[in-house]
């Protein structure tokens, strides 16, 4: 039991090799897919995602069901993404590459119909991100963004922003100045 256990069925070096290409295979392979795959999970995409682990099991750790193997085989792909991650903050042609770009789908007002389809967004996902930013309608935004992380970005048009907290300031010092001019007037 305890040799099973520690003993790893492949060399390490192997290991470490098939995980880095699972690692970056799965990288293209999502990056492929699109921004909106990644931010938006819906019950469809949970399940791959869920099913995608499962299948790429084996290529990663080989044949080898050993503690040790598995905990080696999560060491070299925590290490790999931490490299990974930190190179593209300090290379903005690798966060491109690997992460994308962000991408305007709504303009003034209108949907880019194309851009919607390509990323496999939907007009009502966009007049709810507009109505969660304070707008009424999607003829309220500036500008609607796909970020390449998959979050979207809402620019309302200036008149058609939600008061914040300076404009709420203003409006009562307004009204303080107003109530003492008609108390001393």
């Amino acid at each position: 039991m305890w040799h099973d256990m520690f003993s790893s069925g492949i060399p390490y070096a192997e290991k470490a090799i098939r995980t880095v290409l699972v690692y970056l295979a799965l990288l293209v392979l999502l990056r492929l897919v699109g921004k909106r795959g990644l931010a938006q999970l819906n019950t469809f995409d949970l399940v791959v995602m869920m099913l995608l682990s499962n299948v790429v099991q084996n290529a990663v750790i080989g044949n080898d069901n050993s503690l040790v193997g598995g905990l080696f085989g999560a060491a070299v792909l925590l290490f790999t993404d931490a490299v990974l991650v930190r190179q593209a903050a300090r290379w903005g042609w690798f966060s491109r590459l690997t992460e994308g770009t962000a991408t305007v789908l709504v303009r003034d007002g209108r949907y880019d119909e194309r851009t919607l389809r390509r990323q496999g967004v939907s007009p009502g996902a966009l007049d709810v991100a507009v109505s969660v930013q304070g707008g009424d309608g999607i003829a309220e935004a500036e500008l609607v963004v796909l970020e390449p992380g998959g979050r979207l970005l809402v620019h309302l048009r200036p008149g058609d922003q939600v008061a914040d907290k300076d404009d709420v300031a203003a409006l009562r010092a307004l009204l303080t100045s107003i109530d003492r001019r008609l108390a001393g007037g």
